[in-house]
Parts: structure tokens; C-alpha cells; sequence
């Protein structure tokens, strides 16, 4: 793990006053992501105020589960206090159900907390709960259809998204990427032909479908393979460490931090927040031999 100092660090009340910007601008929908968000001191406080924000009307979070369950008081779960505190949706990466696979891909034996994490998540009630599976050839290709059925049986939206070279270690080779039409086609030779569902629509270039005989979504997020991928992307990322990034796969970013911190106006931080909307490619740069200068938990995911 690598900590930034503190002060590179977008402290709360700016990082509140970028959101205040943002809404006034438009933006509707926030979602804190990481790394692991809920590992931030003080977050559930922070995430308290954002839909206090005039404007904003959609708030989510991306965690990997391990957290959710942890008893924040006397009968209240990190979950439950969340849930209080304003988040409607919930993403949590599960890449496989093998206990030991889970521990190689992740560093760590936490896969019984992120089991626990999804049923405190589901006890609460958030409005939705999508689980989030990346696709590895060789290491969870085997886990597609048990997965399946451990979110059908929870009632749990189940998208698999594709590799994308967002790591600084690790290189996209046949020998680890598994495209999502190919996992589309081994899900089919067990459930049949799935059902497309294109009126269903959630914040992200997901691709939904209806498992056949059965009232069960599951999505692909086809980064790769997708040529029509970024065709309706609105999104923008805010790093803890300033930066505006208008896509996930570009170089691009650009540093908000430095007028903040200078005493911008109000004014000025909309017409800079404006300038990075004009900047967003029409396309991310990921099937251009793109190597990642940050990683994935440094960017938000």
C-alpha cells in the first residue's frame, strides 16, 4: 500500500466544495470510490454530507466488502451506518468464490469478510447492489457460473467486466484476458440464449441481460472489445490527490487542487471544472498500447 502525505491530500471540505461546483454546473450523481474508500478516516461523516448538496440526487459507493460488515456501534454495521448516512447503491468486487483465488489475486485472506460484507450490505436495504467480477483467463474462467448462482439466490445484479491495462505490473496478454463475448458464450451453453434488456440502464457502459426462465440481470462491461464503449460516457474522476481525470484511459488529468489552493473563486473553479469537460476524449487510448502512469486505486474505479 502507498500512503500520499496528508498534505497532497484533498481534505474533505474541498473535496465537498469540488462537488458544490460540480452540481451547480449540473452533476447529479457522485460515487466515492478508491482504492478502498472506506478505509479513510472519518468517511462515513464525509459521505454524510454529499446529498445534503443542492442537486445531487444519486450517491454510490465502491468498496470490496471487506469493510461493510464491521460493527461501527453497539447492533450497527458499517453497512447500516452508510445506509443512514445517504448511500442508495452499493458496487462490491468479488472476483471469485475459491477462498484461495481470492487470497492470490487480492494479497490477502479476507474473502470471509467479503462474504459477510454482501450480506450485511443486503440486510440493510440499499436500493441496489451490484457485484463487480473482472475477467482473468486462468484464474477465475471457472467461477462464471457459480457466481451466477450465488447472486441469483441473493437477488444480486452480477456484472463481469473485461481486464483493461489499468495496472503498472501487470500486461494484457492471451494468457490472462477473457473477452466478455467469450464469457457471454460459456454462460450460454449452460443457461441458453440470455435475454437482452435494452431499456434497462444503470450509471455505466454496462450492457444488461436476463438469464432465460429466470428473473436474473447480469451485465458485461466490454472495455476492449466494445468499439461503442465510450459512445455515452458522462463521467469525470476526482483523485484524493486533486487531479480531474475526464477518462479512466487517458493521460489526460488535470490539477484543481493548485487554484483551490490558491484562492480561486467559485467562478473561476467552474470555468476550470468546464475547461476539463471540453478535454474529454471521444474515445479512451486502453487498445492504443496504453500503459497506465497511475494505478487503478490512485485513479478511482
Amino acid at each position: 500500500q502507498e500512503w500520499l502525505p496528508r498534505e497532497e491530500i484533498l481534505t474533505f471540505e474541498e473535496t465537498l466544495r469540488i462537488i458544490c461546483i460540480a452540481a451547480e454546473l449540473g452533476v447529479s450523481k457522485v460515487r466515492v470510490t478508491g482504492g478502498e474508500p472506506l478505509t479513510r478516516r472519518d468517511i462515513v461523516h464525509f459521505i454524510a454530507q454529499i446529498p445534503k448538496i443542492s442537486g445531487i440526487n444519486s450517491l454510490g459507493l465502491s468498496t470490496n466488502g471487506t469493510l461493510l460488515a464491521r460493527q461501527i456501534t453497539s447492533g450497527k454495521t458499517m453497512a447500516k451506518t452508510l445506509r443512514d448516512a445517504g448511500v442508495q447503491s452499493v458496487n462490491i468486487s468479488l472476483d471469485t468464490l475459491d477462498r484461495e483465488v481470492y487470497s492470490q489475486i487480492t494479497g490477502r485472506d479476507f474473502h470471509a469478510q467479503v462474504r459477510e460484507g454482501i450480506d450485511a450490505a443486503i440486510a440493510v436495504g440499499f436500493d441496489q447492489i451490484k457485484l463487480n467480477t473482472v475477467l482473468m483467463r486462468g484464474r477465475n474462467d471457472d467461477q462464471l457460473i457459480p457466481l451466477i448462482e450465488f447472486a441469483g439466490a441473493r437477488d444480486l445484479i452480477l456484472r463481469f467486466i473485461e481486464m483493461m491495462p489499468v495496472s503498472t505490473t501487470e500486461v494484457l496478454s492471451e494468457d490472462n484476458f477473457m473477452s466478455i463475448i467469450e464469457a457471454k458464450r460459456l454462460i450460454e451453453s449452460v443457461y441458453g440464449s440470455l435475454i437482452a434488456e435494452t431499456e434497462f440502464r444503470t450509471n455505466g457502459p454496462a450492457a444488461y441481460y436476463e438469464i432465460p426462465g429466470r428473473k436474473q440481470r447480469i451485465g458485461f462491461i466490454g472495455a476492449m472489445t466494445n468499439l461503442h464503449f465510450c459512445e455515452n460516457c458522462n463521467k469525470l474522476r476526482l483523485t484524493c490527490d486533486g487531479k480531474l481525470r475526464p477518462c479512466l484511459g487517458s493521460y489526460l488529468e488535470f490539477d484543481i487542487m493548485k487554484p483551490l489552493r490558491a484562492g480561486a473563486s467559485d467562478e473561476e473553479l467552474k470555468r476550470f471544472f468546464l475547461d476539463v469537460v471540453d478535454r474529454k476524449p471521444r474515445e479512451h487510448d486502453f487498445r492504443n498500447n496504453y500503459q497506465p502512469n497511475r494505478k487503478m486505486i490512485a485513479i478511482g474505479g
